[in-house]
């Protein structure tokens, strides 16, 4: 169902309530990684999702469509994820380096890391690039995600952030070459 549909169902209310499970039928499980990769938790990015779509549920009537309805949920959920990183810092009083060990933590935790050998596995290198996008400040991580991992237009990306797409791509190339650095300078046990 096409956005323009859903919308439409939306705002006849004998079909809102139906409408509205289409929709996150349609967008949850994106919004889920979308968050997931910043926050890192499952059950950190689960109560996200949830304040994403009760955020979209109270403000879908003002919504004039001048965005693409995907790009407007995408927002919501990247201010959530900014937010609860932000809050977690202020409320531990943590530097941003704290945080970061912390979400370290929690992705070593949270994977089947395992080093076998001399070569390093997929696993590993994925971790090791998992390592180095928690080096990125989170809005270079943000940018970094919606353009690699979920592959969107800096047009929509420009949308969601509100940042000008020269801004993106040179946010983006910045982090690449980070990420580059961390992992070419980087044991792999590290």
């Amino acid at each position: 169902m096409t956005d323009a549909e859903l919308l439409a169902k939306y705002r006849d209310p004998s079909s809102r309530n139906y409408a509205f499970n289409l929709m996150v039928r349609q967008y949850q499980q994106k919004i889920y990684w979308h968050i997931r990769k910043m926050v890192i938790d499952h059950d950190d990015a689960d109560d996200l999702v949830q304040e994403t779509f009760i955020k979209v549920w109270n403000s879908l009537e003002q919504f004039r469509g001048d965005s693409q309805l995907y790009t407007w949920i995408y927002r919501i959920a990247t201010n959530e994820c900014l937010n609860f990183l932000n809050k977690k810092r202020r409320r531990f009083f943590l530097p941003i380096g704290d945080v970061e060990g912390e979400l370290m933590e929690k992705l070593e935790s949270n994977s089947d890391y395992v080093t076998s050998g001399n070569e390093p596995s997929g696993e590993e290198i994925q971790m090791k690039l998992q390592k180095a996008l928690l080096k990125l400040p989170d809005k270079q991580r943000l940018v970094f995600n919606m353009k690699y991992f979920d592959d969107m237009k800096y047009e929509d990306i420009s949308e969601i952030t509100g940042t000008s797409v020269g801004a993106l791509k040179a946010s983006y190339h910045l982090a690449v070459k980070k990420i580059e650095d961390y992992i070419t300078n980087t044991d792999t046990t590290d």
